[in-house]
């Protein structure tokens, strides 16, 4: 780092608290973003590969235009009638299945969460949560229960994410991992809490984007139904066209009963929502007299709408699965020549990386993967790792990552495991 990004570092540490968690082992001192680009303080360029939050491209004219023009004019709470209110909540909710009719928005991932839970224990009189054991759905006291949950007591419980990679067993798969979704709701009946439903994020994005065995989760579904829950998908990092669908769980194909949304609907306005059927929103509203001052505003309606203008005039969705095909292919094929990338996975615009030690033991390799994402930052492209070991190179750029976007990015990819010694030939 330059001298100004190191003095900047310790301001930083010093009125934010120190730990407060930044990328790579040399962070990155951003002062601008248009598109897929982003721009250090130095001016030098990076691509962003990583970052759902701008899902229409950083700083996109269009969305920035809106936000301007509605700033101008007018913001306030949501005690108000607004016509651009209403008009995005149902454009919104017309692109969801038609069982989904209404939307209770807030500002974040987290929030839509609280509310998710809130509204299925409302409608259900029930208390009983299940998650997976290394899922991630936000950080307020009740959803951040769910975090890496392997409890087998209490309101939330866990099953072992649905995966083909690890999978422990020696039968079929999804009846493996529904068996162990009947037992968790045959342990809330034992303990006397009545069952409130499952959240899930339908493509297990934090998991590790696993290839999930086909037809768990619309299975599970009805096993939650059985039971008397409710399903929840958390589409935050799946949904918006990530898939090349407009929602994760269409991709997944089962529909749920509640949807929660996040960051990538407003592209960098804090915008999210919980949207079901009308019965079950105004049940919670009536249960619960939710209010948040800074959610179903006329600004936040001015960012979405931006948002879903540009999806459709730009064709955003059919642009998603073709750059999506094309990068994986190409990733698949580096995989060929290399021993440490045992397992490829992508839905869409999202693409991640199993890195082990070893692919005939499947020994996760984190400190590995984090060489790569630092190695990477070097050359100009900016990647993460997440996933059970953390060991998974996740690849989730903008949406407007295009074909040519590709086509820059595999050399570096190739250059950067042939300098580390992962490349054979």
């Amino acid at each position: 780092m330059n001298s100004d990004s190191t003095t900047l570092l310790q301001r930083r540490n010093q009125f934010l608290g120190a730990g407060a968690p930044l990328f790579y082992t040399e962070p990155v001192h951003l002062v601008r973003g248009r598109g897929v680009h982003l721009y250090d303080a130095d001016g030098r360029i990076f691509v962003d590969m990583y970052n759902n939050v701008p899902s229409v491209g950083h700083c996109n004219p269009h969305v920035v235009a809106a936000i301007s023009r509605q700033a101008g004019l007018l913001n306030v709470h949501s005690r108000y009638l607004h016509q651009g209110v209403v008009d995005y909540a149902e454009r919104l909710t017309a692109t969801h299945d038609p069982s989904i009719e209404a939307v209770v928005f807030s500002c974040t991932g987290t929030e839509a969460n609280e509310v998710a839970l809130m509204m299925a224990r409302a409608a259900t009189g029930g208390r009983g949560i299940i998650c997976t054991d290394e899922a991630y759905h936000g950080n307020s006291t009740e959803v951040r229960k769910l975090t890496h949950r392997t409890s087998t007591t209490g309101d939330i419980r866990s099953i072992p994410f649905p995966e083909t990679y690890r999978y422990p067993g020696n039968g079929d798969a999804t009846q493996y991992y529904l068996g162990k979704l009947k037992e968790v709701i045959a342990g809330f009946k034992k303990d006397g809490i009545p069952f409130a439903g499952m959240l899930v994020c339908p493509i297990l994005a934090n998991e590790g984007l696993p290839d999930i065995p086909k037809g768990f989760m619309k299975q599970a579904v009805d096993v939650v139904h059985d039971a008397g829950g409710l399903f929840i998908s958390d589409e935050v990092q799946a949904g918006l066209c990530r898939t090349g669908r407009w929602w994760g769980y269409q991709l997944m194909d089962f529909v749920p009963d509640i949807v929660s949304m996040g960051k990538p609907l407003g592209a960098g306005m804090p915008l999210a929502g919980t949207a079901a059927r009308r019965e079950l929103v105004e049940t919670f509203r009536r249960e619960c007299r939710y209010f948040n001052t800074f959610a179903s505003t006329p600004l936040q309606a001015a960012a979405g709408s931006a948002v879903l203008d540009v999806i459709e005039s730009d064709g955003i969705l059919a642009s998603v699965a073709r750059v999506g095909a094309s990068l994986r292919s190409r990733i698949d094929a580096i995989k060929l020549r290399c021993r440490n990338m045992a397992d490829v996975r992508s839905q869409g615009l999202f693409v991640g990386l199993e890195w082990v030690e070893d692919p005939r033991t499947k020994a996760p390799d984190r400190e590995g993967a984090l060489r790569i994402v630092n190695a990477v930052r070097e050359r100009g492209y900016l990647i993460s790792n997440a996933g059970a070991f953390n060991n998974v190179l996740k690849l989730r750029p903008p949406l407007v990552f295009s074909e040519r976007d590709v086509d820059a990015f595999i050399p570096v990819l190739e250059e950067t495991l042939a300098d580390l010694g992962h490349l054979d030939g």
